[in-house]
This record gives C-alpha cells, structure tokens and sequence, in this order.
C-alpha cells in the first residue's frame, strides 16, 4: 500500500520478532521430538530471514523486487507452519505489515489474499476439509478472510491515492501563488518604475511650463520695463519743455508693466489662467493685449475676428494668448514693423491664429539651425511647444525684408489629452 521507502515505526519492525518468538516459546512446549524440531528449524529460518534480507539491510526496502522475493519466502514459511500448527496463525498479522508495507500496487492485494489465506487456514485447521460440506465451510472461512481484507487493501489503496492527488494539488497551488507572489512583487516594482517616470515626466512639464509662463509674463514685462525706462533716461537729458512729461509717461509705463508681470508671476505659481482670460473671451483678450503693446511699442494693430466665437478649452486659450504675446515681442524686438495685422478665426474644427507683420523679416531656415540663444528666451521654439502641447501645428513664413507672418492652429474641441 505505502511505498518501500516509507520511515517504518519501530514496532511495526520489532512486532514479527515478539510475535515469533512468543510462538516458538508455544511450539518448544507444546510439541516434542522430531516434529518439535522441524518447527523450531522453521521458526528460526523465518527470524533469520526477516534479519538478514530486511533488518538489516534498509537499503532493500526500496527495492520492490528484492521485497517480493522476501515476502514470498516468509509467506512459504508462514504457511508450512500453520499447516502443521494452528497457532501459527497469530503470526499473520506481521505477515499483514509486510504485505502493506512491502509490495507495491498492484500486487499488494494479491499479498494481502495470501496472507489472508493462511490465516482463514489457521482458523479453519479443525474442520474437516474432506467432506464437501467441510470443504465449503473451509472455503467459506478463507472468503471471510481473503474479500474483506482485499477490500481493505483496495479502499486504502484510494484513499492513498486521494491524498497524493490533493498533496500535488496543493504543491501546485503553493506553486502558482509564489509565481503569483513574485509576479505581484515584479508588477509592483514596474509601477513603481512608471510612477517614478511618470512624476519624473510631470516634473520636466511643469518646468517647461513654468519656463514659458516666466518668459511670457516675467521676461516680456521686464523688457518692456527696460525700455521705458531708457525711454525715460532720455526724455531727462533733453532739453525739450515737454521732457518731464514724457519722463513722466514712461516711467508710469514702466510701473505698469512690473505691476502687470508680478500680477501675471504670481497667478503662473499658482497655475491660474492669466489676468487677461479671467474676465474676458479669447478675442476681448487680445485685443486687450494688443492695445497695451501698442501703447508701449507705438506700434499699430489691427485685430480682426472671424467666424462665430465659442468657449475654448483654458489651455487652448492659454497657449493661442501666450503665442500672440510672445509674437508681438519678437516684432518689438527685431522686426522694426510700421504696422501688424492680429487674426483670431473660429473655424469649424479648430481655431486659427495669424499674426503678420511688415518688418524686416528673416531666414526661418537659418534660424532654425541657428545657435541656441543666450539671453534666456524661448522664442519661437517656446511658440512651438506651447502650441503643441495642445496638438496644435505652429507654421512661420517669412524672409529678409518681406516681413514675418506665425500662424498657430489648434483643434476647437478638447485634446486627446483632456479626454
């Protein structure tokens, strides 16, 4: 029933030896003579077996056909004794360990019979077994040995097999949850890994935002700061009665601007849409923006709407806002433009923003291979991005001494993005 190479308990291999000697102790009383001989010959033949073929060599436990031969033998001899005396058969119940323990299936129940034979022939040694009547309550005595304990042997049998089955199962199960385990443990390190680059990704977007936020409020107001105030050095050191006016507008000017940039930093801090967008539709803003340049620069703008205004996301009006602010600073700074023309066009699935000027104008292919500038601006890469951020396409033309015209497009719905 268990395999050959089962731990043994200590009484299960101490027991054939009591038991044998307990009835050798029987024999040498109860028989005399040459038959007392021949039993205790047999006696000692069953000991010196079990001794040398399974005492004293564990190792042949493990080796089913050297059991078999073991067990054949000691059954011989098991049955010769109880043939000649009945009391042998108090021997049959090591004979039942061997054969349980021993052969392996499916011949265990083949044991097990044999084994149940020589005990149904202990039990039955008074009957007369030469009638047919005494032939069949022999018969019948060895069924009542041999169908139950076969029937033992094959539900034991099931049952072994039952529990070897639900101790795979539970191995594998114990299997599948440490690779789930480790899976879970792997699993849990690459999100970690995406949540690492994902706050990495945000850090580098919020830095770029933040650097566009501060050149579009902060730089553009300085420099507008900066030149007022020059502005206002020279109207000092003239000598014209109308100097201190002007000295006076400029430097008015001037604290305008550092009030409207330290207005604009800090609502950039606090990722607020900007002062011009708060009160304000994207057009109102502009032309808002347009006329406070125009102030400052001198120079004309004629805004223009087309098409039927609608809501527009905040960072599309954001980024559309920040691209004309940062194109009529370019203008200021490099174009020496008499006039500029502001477009703002609602389309039907997306928004257009032209702003065209009649200045000297420049080489777009050379400017972008251009060397990075050095004075802290973004320009128009800062005008890219910005619109891109919001899958929007950023288009300049222009050439020497034909003017520069920047036409930003944005989807009018919301971005993939924000969806």
């Amino acid at each position: 029933m268990d395999g050959p190479g089962r731990r043994w308990p200590l009484a299960a291999t101490v027991m054939p030896y009591l038991l044998l000697a307990l009835l050798t102790a029987v024999t040498a009383v109860s028989r005399t003579g040459g038959s007392r001989v021949a039993d205790l010959t047999l006696c000692a033949a069953a000991a010196a077996w079990m001794l040398a073929f399974f005492t004293l060599r564990p190792a042949w436990r493990e080796r089913p056909r050297l059991m078999a031969v073991f067990f054949a033998v000691l059954i011989g001899i098991a049955a010769v004794l109880v043939l000649r005396d009945p009391w042998f058969g108090f021997f049959t119940p090591a004979l039942y360990v061997y054969a349980f323990r021993v052969v392996p299936w499916p011949w265990e129940p083949v044991a097990v019979g044999a084994v149940a034979a020589v005990a149904g022939t202990a039990q039955a040694y008074g009957v007369g077994k030469g009638t047919p009547l005494g032939a069949a309550e022999y018969l019948a005595i060895l069924l009542a040995n041999i169908v139950p304990m076969c029937g033992f042997s094959w539900f034991a049998q099931r049952s072994n097999r039952y529990q070897e089955e639900r101790e795979r199962a539970l191995a594998e199960i114990s299997e599948a949850n440490r690779r789930l385990e480790a899976s879970l443990a792997e699993n849990a390190a690459l999100h970690e890994q995406l949540l690492a680059g994902a706050r990495e990704a945000g850090v580098q977007d919020e830095r770029r935002r933040m650097a566009r936020e501060i050149h579009d409020t902060l730089a553009q107001g300085f420099t507008g700061v900066i030149a007022q105030l020059r502005a206002a050095e020279q109207a000092a050191e003239g000598a014209d009665a109308a100097a201190p006016a002007v000295w006076h507008r400029h430097v008015d000017a001037a604290a305008r601007l550092a009030k409207e940039s330290l207005t604009e930093a800090r609502r950039s801090v606090h990722a607020l849409r900007p002062e011009p967008l708060r009160t304000a539709r994207l057009g109102e803003a502009l032309t808002g923006v347009t006329e406070r340049w125009t102030a400052l620069s001198g120079t004309p703008v004629r805004v223009s709407t087309t098409g039927t205004p609608r809501p527009l996301p905040p960072e599309t009006e954001l980024a559309l806002l920040r691209t004309a602010q940062e194109a009529l600073a370019n203008v200021a700074k490099h174009a020496r433009a008499r006039q500029v023309a502001l477009t703002l066009s609602y389309l039907e699935a997306e928004v257009a923003l032209d702003v065209v000027d009649d200045g000297t104008g420049f080489d777009p292919a050379r400017a972008a291979v251009a060397a990075p500038r050095t004075d802290g601006g973004f320009g128009l890469v800062g005008m890219r991005e910005r619109i891109e951020s919001v899958a929007g396409t950023l288009q300049i033309e222009s050439e020497p001494g034909s003017g520069t015209g920047i036409s930003a497009r944005v989807p009018a719905g919301p971005t993939e993005a924000e969806t």
